[in-house]
Order: C-alpha cells, then sequence, then structure tokens
C-alpha cells in the first residue's frame, strides 16, 4: 500500500477487493436515486455494483480510439456522477468532469498518468486493483484525500467485511503464485486446462456471466444493499468481501514491489505492440504509459484468441456485449450503442508484458473492419 500512497499522495485503505472499494465509493458520495454516467464496456460486476449502491447506471456513448466513455457525445448535465473505466490502462477523459461527484476506477491503470499526474488522483476517490498490475490474486487499495473521509470508509469496509480464514488465503496465493509461473514458463496451456477441469473458472455465457434476470429482478428493490447483490458481484472472485490476514498482505506487498521494476519491460511491450496496424488509434498516444494490457481491433476476434490460446498466450478482459444489450432494461441506455457493439466484438487485449510471444500470431490477423462516426 505504501506504494500508492506515494504514487497518489492520498490517504489509503487498504481492502480484499477493488470491487468493494468502489461500492464503498459510491454509496459514500452519491445518493440513492442519483444518476451515474459509466461506460458500456466493463466487467460485469461494476454494473451490479451501481445497482446495489441504489444509483441509476446512465450508459455513456463509447469512443472507438479508446474504449472509453466518448465525452464530446456524452450529456453530463443530465448525470449527477461518473465513474471512470480507464480501459486497459488508457485514460478517460478525467479532466472533463469537473463539477461532477468522480470516482476513479483505476483497476487498470496503476501507472498510467495524465499531464503527469497519477490516475486516482482526479476524484473524490480512486479506486486500485492489487490483482491486476501487481497480479496478486486480490485485494484493493481506495485512495482518498480528507482522513475524515478514510475514517468514514474504514467504518463502512468493516461493516461489510466477513471473516476469512487462512485455508482460503493459502489456496488464493498458491493459485496466483501457480498462475504467475505457468506465464514464465510458457505452460499456458496446460494450466487453463486444469483450471477447467478443476472447475476454477467462472461458468459464463460467452463472455458475461448469467444475468439472472429474475433473481436480479427480486434483489433490486433491497438496494442500497451490498450483500444482497453477492450473487453477481462476487463473479470470479468469491470472497471479495472476506477480511485478509497477514499471508495474503505479504503476498500483496511482495507482488506491488515488482511494479516498478516490471515498467520498462512493460513499455516496450506497449511500443511494439502499437507499431501493429491493428492496434487501437489511442495506444499510439500512449506510448509513455505502461499499459495494463494493449487493446488490439481485429476482424475474427474469438478465433484468434483461440489460435493464442494453442500457442500459449492466455487473453482475457473482454467484456462483450455491452451493457446495453447485456442488460436490457436496468440502464438508461447510451444514445448511440453502435460504437460499443463495434469495440467490444473486435477487441483483443494482449499483454504487453507478453508482446513477443504472442507476435508472430497478431502479425497474422486482419484488422477490424473500419469503423467511423456518422
Amino acid at each position: 500500500m505504501r506504494f500508492l500512497e506515494e504514487r497518489t499522495g492520498r490517504h489509503c485503505l487498504l481492502l480484499p477487493s477493488n470491487r468493494l472499494g468502489l461500492y464503498l465509493a459510491l454509496r459514500h458520495w452519491c445518493s440513492p436515486g442519483q444518476r451515474l454516467l459509466m461506460s458500456p464496456v466493463s466487467a460485469d460486476e461494476i454494473l451490479f455494483l451501481v445497482l446495489a449502491a441504489g444509483l441509476c447506471p446512465v450508459i455513456a456513448p463509447l469512443s472507438p480510439r479508446d474504449g472509453n466513455i466518448d465525452v464530446a457525445r456524452a450529456d453530463l448535465s443530465s448525470v449527477d456522477a461518473v465513474l471512470t473505466t480507464n480501459l486497459y490502462g488508457l485514460p478517460d477523459q478525467v479532466t472533463a468532469f469537473t463539477g461532477k461527484v468522480l470516482v476513479e476506477d483505476v483497476a487498470h491503470a496503476m501507472e498510467t498518468s495524465v499531464g503527469g499526474r497519477p490516475l486516482g488522483t482526479f476524484g473524490l476517490a480512486g479506486v486500485f486493483s492489487l490483482g491486476k498490475h501487481a497480479a496478486a490474486g486480490s485485494g484493493g487499495v481506495l485512495a482518498v484525500t480528507e482522513r475524515a473521509d478514510l475514517k468514514s470508509l474504514e467504518q463502512a469496509r468493516d461493516a461489510l467485511l466477513r471473516p476469512g480464514s487462512l485455508r482460503a488465503e493459502l489456496f488464493a496465493v498458491a493459485t496466483s503464485m501457480a498462475r504467475q509461473a505457468a506465464l514464465r514458463l510458457d505452460l499456458v496451456r496446460p494450466a487453463l486446462w486444469l483450471m477447467r477441469a478443476l472447475g476454477l473458472q467462472e461458468e459464463r455465457e460467452g463472455y458475461r456471466i448469467a444475468l439472472m434476470a429474475r433473481e436480479l429482478a427480486e434483489a433490486l428493490p433491497r438496494a442500497p444493499s451490498l450483500p444482497s447483490f453477492d450473487p453477481w458481484v462476487r463473479a470470479d472472485l468469491h470472497d471479495y468481501r472476506a477480511a485478509r490476514g497477514r499471508v495474503s498482505r505479504w503476498y500483496q506487498t511482495r507482488r506491488v514491489a515488482k511494479v516498478p521494476r516490471e515498467r520498462e519491460r512493460r513499455l516496450a511491450g506497449v511500443a511494439l505492440l502499437a507499431s501493429l496496424p491493428i492496434a487501437a488509434p489511442a495506444v499510439r498516444d500512449h506510448l509513455d504509459q505502461p499499459l495494463f494490457r494493449v487493446p488490439l481491433l481485429v476482424r475474427d476476434r474469438d478465433a484468434a484468441i483461440a489460435e493464442l490460446e494453442r500457442r500459449g498466450v492466455a487473453t482475457g478482459y473482454l467484456y462483450d456485449p455491452p451493457y446495453d444489450d447485456y442488460a436490457p432494461g436496468l440502464t438508461k441506455p447510451s444514445p448511440d450503442p453502435t460504437p460499443a457493439r463495434w469495440w467490444a466484438r473486435h477487441v483483443l487485449p494482449v499483454d504487453p508484458l507478453y508482446a513477443r510471444r504472442a507476435l508472430p500470431l497478431l502479425r497474422e490477423l486482419e484488422a477490424a473492419p473500419a469503423f467511423s462516426l456518422p
């Protein structure tokens, strides 16, 4: 946590997960019924966190350059608050949200800066993930300016925590270590096979978890209430509210310490992938940022994923379909869902740390059909 305290200059609260931090921030600074502008392309649980907080999700138009909120086409006058995504580490236009309650989801953007200022310092709260850049398996950090807010958020966190267990911690740390070893030793294919055989991957309908519409309709009247939304928010991280002990904290500290040491390798991977004609346009604008993933835009994304996996390169962090199509009726829809549908269908996020391993196939891929706004 010291790394993020020094990077942001803010008070930081350690959490079992990024998603718990987002819920705490939304409940702390927003009131039930308020309208929250958010990207149509983000993780499943983010939408359910907004609903659990009792807020009205307003889906923003998406920029096909970077997969983030298209500020030029968004109606900021109609919303009370904004939740950024900073997809794959590419920054949202954070300076455009002045005057709104701004919560920054910086799960993908631990090392991204705008104008030399770290993301996570523009809004009232910045919520980091220790499971992304740091690859610590779990853990989150909520960064705030005021100590009084920190104290209130700490109390709210403690009220939502569930007891953890040493056995669960050891299993989580061992699983994360095994995953990192598989990546380093080019054993991704057998590791993926084993995870699926052991049932360690959440069942999904395509790239989204099952919506469970009937059960969700029963949970909605109970908002704001995070426990009521556990069946949706816990996807792929069932212990997202479980208290962590010394084993997890030791492992998180160890993994976070590696982040600055991997910076140059990550930047080199970004530059290599940005040189491909299939790289998303905004990647070339941010060659100085050690992105979490580099989004490529390809014609047959699913076939590319299957071939990459066959060659031992794992992908992930796909959010398809966008919220308008995933959960119709639960949001105020985007004024134009077409760019989000195009992006979600064609984006292929590649880990820059393993860019060279993926490059032979990536050079063969055909670019996505061109998209242009009307």
